[in-house]
């Protein structure tokens, strides 16, 4: 996802995995329809679409609100900026709370952070040990599931599968007499 952009020209933009998004973001933490960017004036609005994930500028969660040229939008795993004409594409995006005061000339300019943190499953150990964040029914913490009812359904099956060839042998036996 490195690079890409989409110029938002029409009134309403949605962005999502899905391919009847107008931004398409074939990417598994990003909803089939994360949400959308409408232009209303000068102003860029983002409305989540109810994502699973959540939407994010700079790092706050929000339903609807004015994204602000700088800003960082993140959907699920994947993080974006808006850019206008004539900003520079190595300006680093300004925290929410960052006083607006000029960076000295002589600063070098910091790359945009374009890191994508992978999603981590939990083990069964953590979760035999009550560590993977749940709780069971008991208020214990979740462990592996038990194949008794499974056990009993295939002895059950086995069974009357026997006797069900068992009473096709007779009758077969039976009709050649």
């Amino acid at each position: 996802m490195t690079g890409r952009t989409h110029e938002l020209k029409v009134d309403k933009t949605t962005i999502g995995r899905v391919e009847d998004n107008t931004f398409q973001i074939a990417e598994p933490s990003v909803s089939s329809h994360h949400c959308e960017v409408l232009l209303r004036g000068s102003d860029v609005v983002v409305r989540d679409l109810n994502s699973t994930n959540g939407t994010f500028i700079n790092g706050e969660k929000v339903t609807e609100t004015v994204l602000k040229p700088g800003q960082v939008l993140r959907l699920g795993q994947i993080e974006m900026r808006l850019e206008t004409e004539g900003m520079l594409s190595s300006a680093p995006a300004a925290p929410a709370n960052a006083p607006s005061t000029p960076a000295p000339s002589s600063a070098p300019k910091k790359q945009f952070d374009q890191t994508v943190v992978m999603q981590r499953g939990v083990s069964l150990e953590q979760l035999e040990q009550g560590r993977g964040g749940g709780l069971g029914a008991a208020g214990k913490g979740f462990s592996k599931k038990d194949n008794k009812a499974n056990k009993i359904i295939w002895i059950v099956a086995g069974s009357v599968g026997l006797v069900i060839v068992l009473v096709l042998l007779y009758v077969f036996l039976n009709i050649n007499r």
